[in-house]
């Protein structure tokens, strides 16, 4: 298959030490914890932009570390989707792909296990979204689950477990589908045999051009991925269509799948509340009613549930007043353990690790707070805005501010361990905005921009990959 790199373009690339391979991303910020980081590897003590790619494209999606590389979603003009892999090393596209496959923006981050790939696309603005699974060395597609209707879209992050696809969408409430089980003209297929259909009929269509070429090479049109089979999986179960807006990524734990639905107040649409569902049947176990609209989704250590909520979404012009909260809850029954407010909405997930729950807030801070009781361990003050989650890894935590700086924490204290300025340093010289949390893998930081709105509108974003100076 071709590849599609063209729209990325390569300012710098260095050479640095391999990191191990990635073990399987099967959920949001790779655990449900939510923490960013599944190697436990330290990050760089004393940081360097070892890469940077400068793009045109808006950096929506959390990033996620996979074998050969980090999977990045760029959302460019008039919303035109590029998914790709990019080498950890160098920044370089392992492969691409755009439009036509992608027919819709995907801002959501994939779960990854073994070769295979799965995310969603459609945003608020599309009336329907499609569920896709690829495979993660060559971004070959192999099943699309496709949702229509208005409100419908799979902004949020699935979740593998137990060999189902768990996923929101919007209007659509949640889907759960089986992750190697598809059908293909009526007849089941595994994912290999999907590959290698797949693969065989690229090779008819390149033919084909190759031919057309040869008879005609003014009207030959070469052959493109959604020429490909469209193979469907199997539905176990769907719920909330129509009474939930699920755009949060949800989360699975103790055989419980957990479902953020928001309240649009504009659509009228949705309903604010936390739902726990049997992951085998999609029944409901329970269900607790939130005053604000968990955006984040839910966080879970043990038999503790965090949820964050939020007065306003991914609004830069609207963040003058807003107010958050966190929640804690028993995982089994529902019941509230302890509620703390936030001056500040706090929009990202938490971060669960070594008896705190971190959350960021609009109104520049970071907090720990207390697993048994919510009461502030540490705090700490970004001096900008925050909508990105953190990431955790070895005793720091990294996060991205709305002024584009990247910072270190210890997570014990909450003291600074350092910053950088991706507008200021020389690498990268690039304003931008960073609303989604960063991934730590192999002691290196991954972390993108956006510039949708604000000062640097309209001007270039990065995409970067930060190691030890």
């Amino acid at each position: 298959m071709t590849l599609r790199s063209s729209l990325f373009a390569l300012l710098l690339t260095a050479a640095v030490c391999v990191a191990a391979e990635p073990a399987d991303w099967p959920t949001y910020r790779g655990n449900s914890a939510r923490t960013g980081n599944t190697d436990g590897l330290p990050g760089p003590k004393k940081p360097a932009v070892l890469w940077v790619v400068k793009s045109q494209d808006h950096f929506l999606a959390a990033p996620v570390p996979v074998k050969g590389g980090i999977y990045v979603a760029g959302v460019g003009a008039f919303n035109r989707p590029t998914a790709s892999v990019l080498a950890a090393d160098t920044g370089v596209p392992v492969w691409s792909r755009s439009a036509p496959y992608f027919r819709l923006a995907s801002v959501s981050s994939p779960a990854a296990v073994g070769n295979l790939l799965f995310l969603g696309d459609g945003m608020h603005q599309d009336a329907g979204g499609i569920l896709h699974a690829l495979t993660v060395d060559k971004g070959q597609p192999l099943w699309q689950h496709p949702m229509p209707g208005e409100l419908v879209h799979l902004e949020g992050a699935p979740t593998v477990a137990g060999g189902r696809v768990y996923m929101g969408a919007g209007d659509g409430g949640v889907v759960c589908v089986e992750a190697a089980q598809a059908t293909l003209d009526g007849k089941p297929v595994t994912p290999a045999e999907i590959e290698a259909r797949q693969s065989a009929r690229w090779k008819e269509l390149q033919a084909k051009y190759e031919a057309d070429k040869k008879r005609d090479p003014d009207f030959a049109v070469p052959p493109n991925e959604d020429q490909l089979f469209k193979p469907s999986p199997k539905l176990v179960w769907q719920q909330g269509v129509k009474t939930w807006h699920v755009d949060a990524p949800v989360n699975v734990a103790g055989g419980k799948v957990l479902v953020g639905s928001s309240f649009l107040d504009k659509e009228k649409s949705g309903r604010r509340e936390l739902f726990a569902l049997d992951a085998a049947t999609g029944e409901t176990k329970w269900s607790f009613a939130l005053p604000l609209n968990p955006w984040g989704g839910a966080s879970v250590l043990g038999d503790t549930v965090v949820v964050t909520g939020s007065s306003v979404g991914y609004a830069v012009g609207e963040l003058k007043g807003t107010k958050g909260e966190v929640v804690a809850l028993d995982l089994a029954t529902g019941k509230l353990k302890w509620r703390k407010d936030v001056p500040g909405g706090v929009v990202g997930c938490a971060a669960l690790v070594g008896g705190v729950a971190i959350v960021t807030a609009t109104d520049g801070k970071v907090r720990a707070l207390s697993l048994t009781d919510g009461e502030r361990r540490w705090l700490y003050d970004a001096k900008a805005p925050l909508f990105a989650p953190v990431a955790v890894a070895a005793g720091a935590v990294y996060v991205g501010d709305l002024v584009g700086a990247v910072h270190a924490i210890d997570a014990a204290t909450g003291a600074g361990l350092w910053r950088l300025d991706l507008a200021l340093d020389p690498k990268v010289k690039s304003p931008g905005m960073v609303y989604a949390g960063a991934a730590v893998h192999g002691g290196r930081v991954y972390v993108g921009t956006v510039n949708l709105e604000g000062p640097s509108a309209r001007r270039a974003t990065a995409f970067v990959a930060i190691g030890e100076k």
